[in-house]
């Protein structure tokens, strides 16, 4: 496939969209199973390892590393595995530890003042740092599994490119909508009577200018969200609902075990509720690394090349 004169995400460049399109759904992963690739260490890929997880990411925008590591607590697992795909630029995220790889697990203090990840509770459909200004954009994250819980916490994952795709094709008008700049307002972090974070506007789907690539920041909360007053917004945040709840071959579903990891470019994700059995030994515990880059390779034009 050539190189895209122009972005296929525009809604007026009709036949690179449609370029686009075809390459993007030929041979997709049917599965879960496909996405995963056996890996001795994170740390250290073999280069066939490296391409085959490259190759899938540049597919799916996401991969699952199912590694020899084993329930190996070292935070360098997750930073030296982004490091061998560019993602070196870490989101020092607000409740993330000091070297800014965050340690997922049930926190009572954390989870009481409202913050979900750090509950046993489920997590719904979103992006990872959706609240975040457009030049702290977080464009790929990790998640590495330390130990898994004794039951629940399942992840469930769609690539944003396959979320326009089939709002596109449903109706274009969908997109217009969430194209917007001022489609979506989190509003500001005032924990303790103070501006911890001030309120963020901007589009749910994006053509980044970094890479040409498509961006989407979303959340299904209801709490916490402001959305467009307008019917089209309206529409269109519906239809999204839909497309998220009801059932789809390219929704893929996995629960992750000690020493297995994804690797994404952010993908739209949600979390069961899950139960700790302290007593034998089986805590969640998840380490994610968020990053301001994009995977190397995934970008635009790299990726029509390879679809």
């Amino acid at each position: 496939m050539p190189r895209f004169p122009v972005s296929p995400f525009a809604l007026e460049n009709v036949e690179a969209y449609a370029q686009w399109r075809k390459a993007k759904l030929n041979d997709y992963p049917a599965d879960v199973a496909a996405l995963c690739v056996a890996v001795d260490d994170p740390r250290a890929l073999r280069e066939t390892e490296r391409q085959r997880l490259l190759q899938l990411c540049r597919k799916t925008n996401m991969a699952i590393y199912v590694s020899r590591v084993g329930s190996l607590a070292d935070k360098q697992i997750p930073r030296r595995l982004g490091e061998q795909f560019g993602l070196t630029r870490l989101d020092g995220n607000l409740l993330a530890d000091e070297d800014a790889v965050t340690s997922l697990q049930w926190a009572p203090e954390k989870a009481g003042r409202g913050y979900i990840p750090y509950s046993n509770r489920r997590l719904l459909w979103h992006t990872d740092g959706y609240y975040n200004p457009s030049e702290r954009r977080v464009r790929a994250f990790v998640l590495h599994c330390v130990s898994p819980a004794a039951s629940g916490g399942e992840n469930t994952l769609l690539d944003p490119e396959i979320a326009y795709l089939l709002l596109r094709d449903e109706n274009p008008q969908f997109i217009r909508a969430l194209m917007a700049p001022d489609a979506m307002t989190i509003p500001a972090n005032t924990e303790d009577g103070g501006e911890n974070r001030p309120a963020q506007t901007g589009p749910v789907f994006s053509i980044d200018p970094a890479t040409g690539s498509l961006h989407m920041r979303y959340t299904a909360r209801t709490r916490s969200i402001e959305w467009k007053a307008d019917e089209a917004t309206h529409n269109a945040v519906k239809a999204m609902e839909r497309l998220l709840t009801e059932s789809s071959p390219y929704v893929f579903r996995y629960r992750l075990a000690a020493g297995e990891g994804l690797l994404c470019n952010n993908v739209l994700h949600n979390r069961t509720e899950f139960a700790d059995a302290v007593d034998k030994g089986l805590t969640r515990l998840i380490y994610r690394a968020r990053y301001y880059d994009r995977i190397r390779g995934t970008e635009l034009n790299a990726t029509s090349r390879v679809l």
